[in-house]
């Protein structure tokens, strides 16, 4: 029996040596986490489709993104993301292989390798009083040309050096054109002073040799227009009139045609499209579209007209003497694509009618190409860019790819939960899906064996992601299925599946098009408006949409009310009042909709749902309702509560308010850049913290809490732009409703920008040390010394403890608090900590790097008790040896290798199993990931092998049954030697008695 024990310890050993190769990375890619890239709206587009190499269409978006985009499937070459700041003006390619791109206001331009995007070169421009920017690149020259900040530059599109830069001195001229006549070494700059006075600059090699400023009768209205190398045309100040500009001898001569002689029954304004029409230009009034042609000095001609067009394309050249031009109009759910030659309206090259989906909305532009068929004729494709952002491919009548990168502008995320899974499971899908579990573990145990060779590695990752279930549109016991609800810049809501990142449904929010009443709609947040509990069978959950129209604080406002599990558009009411600020309170009606209080610019708060019973509730709780404003520009902080309801208005949800307290920084000494509170939901498992000598502290957890960042005024500038002795940091932490300051500290030396995170009793903010030169981060814990007694258990049984007594926030807090600061070696974007169902899990912070990644860091490293020399109980409660910097360890990053290309935001949700959280980073990309800070310590993972659990130990069963039996057969055989041993050692015994 002992060696039976023996072989079978030996064989739990061997095994679980082997338990780390079952975690095979190479077929568990993607199973928790997903990655999704996008580019943002096009605004620049240029084809490259020669016979050798790729088909392609370079973009740049306005996410300042230069892409490489594939013709065939709309799949990503290269991309490349520029600064925040570095918007791209102008994109073009030279030499057939370098892509061109102008950013920051004309004052950088790249060379990119066209095939895959490397960069080749790059140029800094004269920096100076920003103006339009002008790009034109002259291929017989091999030479660029830029003018931008009143300078006109020659670069070398082969190695990018500046041959020459003049500076034409447009202190006070707005440029608009920059040309080459057909021929010629000239360039010619025309720009506007006062709308009245032209100049024409004339140079050559270099050397300004005409400057020519004349004054225009009537002035001019927006922009000139280039129609060709000789004639421009602009709109006068009326917009009812179009000023012709001819070129002639080096200098401009202007006619005025009035619209009224093109179209009689004109009414205007008008607005000329800034389309490269060759020599030609559209006009748009109404909902009509003109096309004018120039035939000559002064004349002009109407060649077309066409009601409800959407987008016009530039002019595309088919050959050297004949171009093209793309149009495109809307017909209910189709839209019409019409091409057309420059010189001749009345044939159409093409014309085709494509079925659209309603959710991208309306066209906003598109870019023309074209292929040689195989009977050598001429066939069209369109890249469209559509009102949700979208971009879609278009050709032979059918939609070639569509890409969603409205996703790269999300403004709010929110989250909701699956639909409940319906009882009753057909015999053939159980069946089914115990054939597929009986395949899965066969190739899982060939993956365990070494035996699983490429296919069998994409079958295990195929059946895994199918098996597992993270796509159903069901609801889980662990609460890893939700729906991720995101609002986008372009005004429409996407509802993705965490499982896989897929897109569940799209809506395009009417409230949020533009239209005639409202030509600048902005999306500003989202809130959950309803989260069915008791209701679930009954209500669907759903979120409330703000938008305004402008930027003003007095804009309308339109509520949208949007159902999460269909995606329906609810209703989509009209404010009469303005919305600055929204407060999602504690309460909830009898249909579970959360009530809201939104604060508008005269100082009135108006209560939401605007139902009798929302009132009775509210009015029960009124007294216990503050909030806090903080005015960044003015430096000021002010506590609110509500006074009663309004007088000069007849609505009995609206209500007056008072101001409580306020806090004045000095404006000269003192400039808020950072104001971070708690989550209004976090979970805190307990106020007790267990020490390691037995002491008790408690935590001092207040939702009231605020903490808010001041530098000097010198101060807001980027990092190193005042000295040590000019520069401090000051830290608040503040009482919401009392306006009492619980803690300060300042930091000599020190700027932003601040980055902060506050978490229960404690604040960790990111910032720059000017004296060290370094960035740092700082923690803040603040604990409740008013319940030093409870630790008493004497007092706890007699029961004069203060447990039960009630917490007011008028009491003055006995408060404490502990800080402590490390270098940290990364700027960070933005930091998130992590959430828990119950609060009981380690917290982690999920730092958003500035190379667009995510770190994961144990709080325990931002413990301000952290000492060089830790006591015994110090270790014992596992707190780590102090150390100057933070760590900084590889494994750590959540996003792996991969980036998160503009992060602007870090999102987590606390999943039903209280060890893991749901981590969601957006930016231009997005990322999704599972996140375990404890490690899943309450369940098994998803990949987790059953079948190979069960084979362990059915072979151990039988290890222990075959050694028992050999043992059993063994102690046999040692029974039989010594009986026989025995009886040969008698009889000797006998001999030797007798012979004596």
């Amino acid at each position: 029996m002992f060696m039976a024990i023996r072989v079978s310890l030996l064989l739990i050993t061997l095994l679980a040596s082997t338990l780390p190769s079952f975690s095979l990375y190479e077929d568990q890619v993607g199973l928790v986490d997903w990655h999704q890239q996008y580019i943002g709206k096009a605004k620049h587009a240029v084809f490259h489709t020669q016979k050798a190499g790729r088909k392609r269409v370079i973009v740049a978006t306005e996410e300042n993104v230069v892409a490489s985009v594939d013709l065939r499937h709309g799949e990503l070459f290269w991309r490349h993301v520029l600064g925040e700041k570095d918007v791209i003006d102008h994109l073009d390619i030279a030499l057939g292989k370098y892509v061109i791109t102008l950013s920051s206001g004309g004052s950088i331009l790249r060379a990119w390798n066209l095939p895959d995007g490397q960069m080749v070169w790059e140029s800094f421009l004269t920096a100076g009083k920003p103006t339009k920017t002008l790009l034109l690149v002259a291929e017989k020259e091999n030479l660029i040309f830029v003018c931008s900040n009143g300078h006109l530059h020659a670069v070398s599109s082969i190695d990018g050096s500046i041959l020459w830069n003049l500076d034409l001195a447009t202190e006070s001229v707005e440029v608009q054109q920059l040309f080459q006549p057909d021929g010629g070494d000239v360039l010619y700059v025309v720009g506007l002073s006062s709308l009245s006075q032209l100049h024409t600059y004339q140079v050559g090699n270099g050397e300004l040799l005409l400057h020519d400023v004349r004054e225009v009768s009537g002035g001019f209205s927006g922009g000139i227009t280039l129609v060709s190398s000789e004639i421009l045309v602009g709109l006068d100040a009326t917009k009812s009139n179009l000023i012709c500009l001819t070129l002639k001898d080096g200098k401009l001569s202007s006619q005025v045609v009035p619209i009224h002689d093109l179209v009689p029954d004109f009414s205007g304004p008008a607005v000329i499209l800034q389309s490269k029409l060759e020599g030609g230009f559209a006009l748009k009034f109404n909902t009509y579209l003109l096309f004018v042609r120039a035939v000559s000095e002064g004349i002009l001609k109407l060649v077309g007209r066409v009601e409800n067009a959407a987008a016009i394309s530039g002019s595309l050249a088919l050959t050297d003497e004949s171009q093209a031009f793309g149009l495109i109009q809307h017909d209910a759910s189709k839209i019409n694509l019409v091409v057309k030659h420059a010189n001749d309206w009345e044939n159409d090259l093409l014309k085709e009618t494509i079925e659209m989906e309603h959710h991208h909305g309306l066209v906003e532009k598109v870019f023309l190409n074209n292929y040689v068929r195989t009977d050598l004729s001429n066939g069209f494709r369109a890249l469209v860019v559509m009102e949700d952002h979208s971009l879609l491919l278009l050709q032979q009548g059918k939609i070639v790819w569509s890409r969603e990168d409205g996703l790269a502008s999300i403004v709010d995320v929110s989250t909701s939960e699956l639909p409940l899974q319906k009882e009753g499971v057909s015999v053939a899908k159980v069946e089914h899906t115990l054939l597929e579990w009986l395949q899965g573990h066969i190739l899982k145990l060939k993956g365990t064996l070494m035996l699983a060779g490429p296919e069998d590695v994409a079958a295990i990752q195929a059946l895994r992601l199918k098996s597992s279930g993270r796509s159903k549109m069901t609801r889980d016991r662990n609460g890893f299925r939700k729906l991720l609800i995101v609002l986008t810049k372009g005004g429409k809501l996407y509802a993705l599946h965490t499982g896989d990142g897929h897109v569940v449904w799209s809506l395009l929010l009417p409230s949020l098009r533009k239209s005639d009443v409202c030509q600048h709609p902005i999306a500003v947040n989202m809130y959950q408006w309803q989260v069915p509990h008791q209701h679930l069978l009954d209500e669907n959950p759903s979120v409330v949409i703000i938008g305004k129209c402008g930027l003003g604080i007095d804009d309308p406002i339109v509520l949208s009310f949007v159902d999460t599990f269909s995606g329906n558009l609810i209703e989509s009411p009209s404010l009469s009042h303005s919305v600055v600020q929204v407060i999602p309170l504690p309460h909830t009606d009898s249909a579970e909709r959360r009530l809201h209080l939104m604060i508008d610019s005269n100082v009135q708060a108006h209560l939401y749902p605007k139902t009798p019973e929302a009132s009775l509730i509210f009015q029960n709780d009124i007294q216990n309702v503050y909030w806090y404003s903080v005015d960044i520009d003015n430096s000021i902080i002010s506590g609110h509560a509500l006074d009663r309801k309004c007088i000069a208005e007849e609505d009995d949800f609206c209500f007056t308010m008072r101001q409580l307290w306020s806090i004045v920084f000095p404006v000269e000494s003192e400039k808020i850049i950072a104001a971070t509170a708690r989550k209004s939901n976090e979970v805190v498992h307990t106020q007790a913290k267990s020490m390691g000598d037995r002491d008790v502290k408690y935590k001092y957890i207040s939702k009231n809490m605020l903490f808010i960042a001041t530098v000097a005024p010198k101060a807001t500038g980027g990092v190193g732009s005042v000295t040590p002795d000019e520069s401090w940091l000051v830290v608040y932490l503040i009482d919401t409703v009392t306006g009492r300051i619980l803690h300060r500290m300042t930091h000599l030396g020190s700027q932003g920008p601040v980055h902060a995170v506050f978490s229960e009793n404690w604040v960790v903010y990111h910032y720059f040390n000017l004296r060290a030169h370094r960035y740092e981060m700082s923690v803040i814990e603040i604990y409740d010394e008013s319940r030093a007694d409870n630790k008493d258990i004497w007092k706890l049984i007699v029961g004069k403890h203060n447990l039960t007594s009630p917490v007011s926030a008028y009491s003055r807090p006995e408060v404490v608090t502990v800080s402590q600061s490390y270098f940290f070696t990364h700027s960070v974007k933005t930091i998130e900590v992590t959430s828990t169902a119950k609060g009981i899990t380690s917290k982690q912070l999920l730092i958003g790097t500035s190379g667009d990644q995510v770190l994961a860091l144990d709080k325990r490293y931002l413990d301000p008790r952290r000492s060089t020399n830790p006591t015994q109980a110090e270790m014992e409660e596992g707190i780590i040896p102090l150390t100057d910097s933070l760590p900084i360890i590889s494994q750590s990053y959540v996003t792996h290798a991969l980036k998160v290309e503009g992060l602007r935001d870090i999102i987590t949700v606390p999943a039903k199993l209280e060890s893991t959280t749901l981590v969601f980073a957006y930016g231009v990309d997005l990322f999704f990931t599972h996140l375990a800070p404890s490690r899943t310590y309450d369940s098994l993972t998803e990949d987790f092998s059953y079948a190979l659990l069960l084979l362990t130990i059915i072979v151990l069963v039988a290890a222990i049954f075959v050694t028992w039996i050999l043992s059993e057969r063994k102690e046999l055989r040692d029974k039989w030697r010594r009986l026989l041993v025995n009886q040969a050692y008698i009889p000797n015994i006998f001999l030797f008695d007798v012979l004596e």
